[in-house]
């Protein structure tokens, strides 16, 4: 099922599940771009290929709101709106290790190493290591997990997961950056919970988007309703 969050004639919010790639890979699996391109050729009675720009990607073991345009004028603009960051990402991800500080914010410098497909965190600069930075705020903690909201101020490979990952706080179920243990579904307890962004429109009002929690046991433990807090002041 393709869960459509918000829609007009230019911009596609959808849910993505964990486990299923933005774009196809060399796997073969379906992915979330052919998806969105059968549902806007489904509904609106398409002959052939329906367009779907790709605006942005999260990583496949993350779930959460992934923005598509629906034309190509639409395309040019949100990629100028994301190449000049005036958008807002918020995450959640589930740790079983605490932060030091209930809220703060995160600076490294990451790389990405393309041949194990992992990123690394420095403290100091180091070599074409980027400067990546992040805010965090605890919103609650249950049975020994602990949720936090995550804004991006940075957009870098894989860079929630090797942030807290490097503070000793891997997400859970992220073997890759230090997770004990893996999630029955092989997710990772990061989610794309909030997504802020001007409109194509310019007279038309900025969107913000909301992608509720998957139906798991591991995000099952919180009410989300009660944990909604959402970005400070639209940029």
């Amino acid at each position: 099922m393709f869960d459509v969050l918000w829609e007009d004639n230019h911009l596609l919010f959808a849910n993505k599940p964990a486990g299923v790639p933005v774009q196809g890979d060399s796997t073969g699996d379906e992915h979330f771009l052919e998806m969105a391109e059968e549902y806007i050729r489904v509904k609106y009675n398409k002959p052939g290929a329906a367009y779907v720009g790709l605006v942005h990607r999260i990583d496949r073991p993350v779930s959460g709101v992934v923005l598509f345009a629906k034309t190509s004028k639409a395309l040019t603009r949100l990629n100028d709106i994301f190449r000049e960051k005036q958008n807002i990402k918020v995450y959640h991800a589930l740790t079983s290790k605490p932060l030091t500080e209930e809220s703060g914010t995160l600076e490294h410098y990451l790389s990405k190493d393309s041949e194990t497909h992992r990123a690394h965190a420095y403290n100091q600069p180091r070599g074409a290591a980027k400067h990546s930075v992040l805010h965090y705020q605890l919103l609650s903690s249950i049975a020994g997990r602990y949720l936090y909201q995550i804004t991006l101020e940075t957009g870098r490979f894989h860079q929630i997961r090797v942030q807290l990952s490097k503070m000793g706080c891997p997400i859970i179920g992220d073997l890759k950056y230090g997770a004990k243990n893996n999630l029955p579904d092989r997710s990772i307890a990061l989610h794309a919970h909030t997504l802020v962004t001007p409109h194509v429109v310019k007279d038309l009002p900025a969107v913000t988007v909301h992608a509720p929690y998957p139906r798991k046991q591991w995000w099952g433990l919180f009410k989300e309703d009660l944990l909604k807090k959402g970005p400070k002041k639209f940029r």
